[in-house]
């Protein structure tokens, strides 16, 4: 479905809720109250700005007695199965994010990350899969990366601990690719990338994988990932919280064009490596 008639999609879902609300005699701060998410959120969805997690259009389901309407559109506007499904939906909050800060503990973050170094990554987790499997994983990801391509991109900040530079993924020549890969995108101000060195101690275990995304006209939401699984959080207290722990490894990390010339140092051993077997 193209960008333009899924936001139509969403729009219209937006509409339908406002009317089967209204029908049903609820504002949207007593619908919001039933359905565990506050009124103001009830006014995004009808207006398209925010998307409702799948959870929240059951419920609203339940509520309104819609006989599963609002999950099943959502589920065929989510419907992505080249991701898996607790992640479809930070696809699409990517697209609409003015600002995207990513914190990868151990592999590069997936819009950073190169054909070749997303193939090994794939490859890694799934050892049996078929080429095409690989390939639409891949293709899929590498499809994300284009938003930071666009003339509209979001500012983009990524804190990589430095487990990241020291973990070979695919072999040297292609991590000291991926490298390289990065510093490009750095000197084209596209991204703003930042090492959290192993010196900074305690602050290495202050966090785990995530991603914090703030958007014009909706409230931030951070993603957090863990292994087959992942939460969308928009508690605003937690959100709040989590920003403020991005926050301090962002200070903790080196700065911008000491963490760079510590990407090319990497990427230069690795190539060495490389010329000399």
């Amino acid at each position: 479905m193209a960008k333009g008639s899924r936001q139509a999609a969403w729009e219209f879902f937006g509409t339908e809720l406002k009317r089967r609300r209204e029908d049903a005699g609820f504002s949207q701060v007593e619908l919001g109250v039933r359905v565990f998410v506050s009124g103001g959120y009830i006014g995004q969805f009808e207006q398209a700005i925010r998307k409702p997690q799948l959870d929240v259009a059951q419920r609203i389901d339940e509520l309104l007695q819609t006989g599963g309407f609002f999950e099943r559109t959502w589920r065929k506007l989510i419907d992505d199965k080249r991701y898996a499904d607790y992640f479809a939906e930070v696809v699409e909050l990517e697209r609409l994010a003015t600002k995207i800060c990513d914190f990868a503990p151990v592999l590069m973050p997936g819009l950073l990350q190169t054909a070749a170094y997303a193939r090994a990554v794939t490859l890694a987790a799934n050892p049996f899969a078929t080429e095409e499997y690989v390939n639409e994983k891949v293709t899929a990801r590498l499809e994300r990366a284009h938003i930071l391509d666009d003339a509209t991109r979001p500012e983009y900040w990524a804190v990589l601990h430095e487990n990241v530079l020291r973990i070979p993924v695919g072999g040297p020549e292609v991590t000291a690719e991926q490298f390289e890969h990065i510093i490009t995108m750095a000197r084209e101000r596209k991204v703003l990338v930042t090492i959290l060195p192993y010196s900074v101690g305690a602050f290495a275990t202050m966090a785990g994988m995530m991603t914090l995304m703030e958007f014009e006209d909706a409230p931030p939401t951070v993603y957090t990932e863990a292994v087959y699984s992942g939460s969308l959080l928009d508690d605003p207290a937690l959100v709040k919280r989590m920003q403020g722990t991005y926050d301090l490894l962002r200070v903790a990390a080196l700065p911008p064009e000491a963490s760079l010339t510590l990407i090319a140092s990497a990427a230069e051993d690795l190539r060495r490596c490389t010329s000399t077997t």
